[in-house]
């Protein structure tokens, strides 16, 4: 992919596309910089990024990574969980309003009261929340892991699953566990259609449907294959189908179809009719390459935790890393 040409609005830094891709480039030697990115990236920041992945490659590759500055092409939660593992690094995000409703669905004080209801439980949190509630909780997991996080835990140690309810509900399914569910939700997910889908898995027959299980159970209940954005990922690769139907963010897209461009790849449909007739995330698209590019230039939004949440969050990511 060219980079450069892919690059929309960068006469708006005064820059062309090449000045800019340049640019980042020689910033990112100065500041010792790396570039993490998530999936759900648009195409040019992912082709940018010096790695791609979900959430629990990604908190992999910035606790091990030996840059002096982290730019995190992500949402909010994800540049956190950067900053909670590497406090002595400048963790930078392009958009500090690149936020996530599923991280909003589960506001501090209000969960602290939900599990101060519940005192006997152990508290696992998905990832894609706050650093107050990854404080507050015992262990973190992440759609790759989350089965593994649960059955980790002594059988008869009640269990608090928290924000994802879907998630939680599909976790609680395949461990046979009973888990109480904080009701979040994540709005990409939530924002696929089933009566969309089931037409068209009719015009595809031979096509596979693969989704994430943050889906509504009536999507995953339709799928051949469910598993994280990596996982997903990894099953187009291996697959034998030549056609998939993909229920997740559309921007796992860019790398499926790199890794597999022999083979078809449909979005799985949105209730809205939008331009890509895909579910796509918002904040997810609020960082730029022009943002990226600043970023890096002026140091800045940088993110900021307070100490002691800091290392109590630190403590129950560190709780899910030694799971492997």
């Amino acid at each position: 992919m060219n980079v450069e040409r892919n690059i929309a609005g960068a006469e708006v830094l005064g820059l062309s596309p090449y000045e800019l891709v340049e640019g980042i480039q020689r910033l990112k030697k100065e500041r010792n910089a790396i570039i993490l990115a998530h999936y759900y990236q648009t195409p040019d920041i992912q082709e940018l990024a010096d790695f791609v992945g979900d959430s629990l490659a990604l908190a992999k590759a910035a606790d091990k990574t030996g840059a002096d500055v982290i730019l995190f092409a992500g949402v909010h939660f994800m540049a956190e969980t950067a900053k909670i593992l590497n406090p002595q690094r400048t963790v930078l995000l392009p958009d500090l309003d690149a936020g996530c409703s599923l991280a909003d669905s589960a506001p501090p004080e209000k969960f602290k009261a939900f599990i101060d209801a519940h005192p006997d439980h152990v508290v696992v949190s998905y990832i894609n929340c706050s650093a107050e509630v990854k404080a507050m909780s015992d262990i973190i997991c992440t759609s790759s892991n989350a089965v593994r996080v649960v059955n980790s835990i002594p059988s008869e140690k009640p269990i608090i699953f928290a924000p994802d309810k879907h998630l939680g509900a599909y976790v609680q399914r395949v461990t046979g566990r009973e888990l109480l569910l904080w009701d979040g939700v994540c709005e990409v997910h939530v924002e696929i259609s089933i009566d969309k889908l089931k037409l068209l898995l009719g015009k595809h027959p031979d096509a596979k449907l693969i989704a994430h299980p943050e889906c509504p159970p009536e999507i995953l209940a339709e799928a051949d294959h469910v598993g994280s954005t990596s996982s997903l990922l990894e099953f187009v690769q291996s697959d034998p189908a030549r056609t998939f139907i993909v229920a997740t963010e559309a921007g796992i897209l860019h790398k499926m179809r790199a890794a597999a461009p022999d083979k078809e790849l449909i979005p799985a449909p949105a209730h809205a009719n939008n331009t890509c007739a895909c579910s796509e995330c918002p904040y997810m698209k609020m960082n730029t390459v022009e943002k990226v590019y600043s970023a890096l230039l002026n140091g800045s939004p940088e993110i900021v935790l307070n100490e002691q949440v800091r290392q109590r969050a630190e403590l129950a990511l560190r709780n899910m890393m030694q799971l492997g």
